[in-house]
């Protein structure tokens, strides 16, 4: 027929949402940031924790290897500190002066119709200020970070759904004298070999899939519908378990988990060109464009 297809019902973009890590992702490793994150949080540690100096290399990455950051490793073997007072001296000293605007990245954010939201396991002051040195600050819905998902401090790990309060809470401070309640987790690999028997962390980050999901809930994304973008390799397969789209940032080399793999964040136009079909269909006449929101919420 001549008319044959005219009143077709324009075809739904395949995404609905683009959910970006921060930290390396919209931003080179190359800055120096991850570096001196690093060096602040092992001077937190012997500094403001008293730990053994010579301990610190081997605590860190045991840490880190099976709690996802060093802060959640850190309460789970039994340190209690303040959370703010653990961001400030971490990020409160970073060389910020190092991230320059990015008018590239900017202007293809700002050109993809679809909701786009950072996921961090960083702090707000962080992410806020990280993103308004690069300049994308109105370039993203709003900020995921840790203050999100672990509004209250607590003291124990707990499994209950209905604890989850998104509302910002003060935080609440003991004392970390009490050493004997300290877990070995050194001596525990030395004996054992294996991550069995650790105890629990109260702390919700990524790449706990519970961290991702409570993520997803908060935002109200749905996941079949969403690309992920992280630089870290578990991060990416933690997304990809709890049905994400992923892609890989700071890598050309596409491990398992990962349905792209993107050198930079600059190259997203050319290795991800799908992102920008349904732009093109919406202007020559296809309807429902979805506008971009620019309000940086926590």
């Amino acid at each position: 027929m001549e008319f044959e297809g005219m009143y077709r019902q324009p075809q739904r973009p395949k995404y609905d949402c683009l959910l970006f890590d921060l930290d390396d992702t919209l931003y080179p490793v190359s800055s120096g940031l991850a570096a001196s994150c690093g060096k602040n949080i092992r001077d937190y540690m012997v500094e403001k924790l008293g730990i053994d100096k010579g301990k610190i290399d081997t605590l860190c990455n045991l840490l880190y290897k099976n709690y996802g950051t060093t802060m959640a490793g850190l309460r789970a073997i039994g340190y209690d500190f303040d959370y703010d007072d653990y961001h400030s001296f971490v990020h409160g000293r970073l060389p910020y002066e190092n991230l320059k605007p990015d008018p590239v990245l900017r202007s293809l954010l700002l050109s993809l119709p679809y909701r786009k939201i950072i996921f961090t396991n960083a702090d707000k002051i962080h992410a806020v200020k990280a993103l308004s040195r690069l300049g994308l600050e109105e370039c993203f819905e709003g900020i995921i970070c840790f203050e999100t998902l672990n509004p209250v401090h607590k003291n124990a790990a707990s499994d209950d759904e209905d604890d989850i309060e998104f509302v910002g809470l003060p935080n609440t401070t003991r004392s970390s004298d009490s050493r004997s309640q300290i877990f070995d987790i050194i001596g525990h690999f030395s004996r054992h070999g294996a991550g069995s028997g650790l105890p629990k962390t109260p702390v919700v980050c990524k790449p706990s899939e519970d961290a991702i999901e409570r993520a997803l809930s908060v935002a109200n994304i749905n996941p079949q519908r969403t690309i992920f973008f992280e630089d870290s390799v578990r991060n990416i397969q933690a997304g990809k378990r709890v049905g994400l789209q992923t892609v890989l940032v700071g890598t050309s080399n596409r491990p398992k988990g990962a349905d792209h793999a993107l050198e930079n964040i600059h190259n997203l136009r050319e290795a991800i060109p799908e992102l920008w079909e349904f732009e093109v269909k919406s202007e020559v006449g296809y309807p429902g464009k979805v506008a971009v929101e620019t309000s940086v919420t926590a």
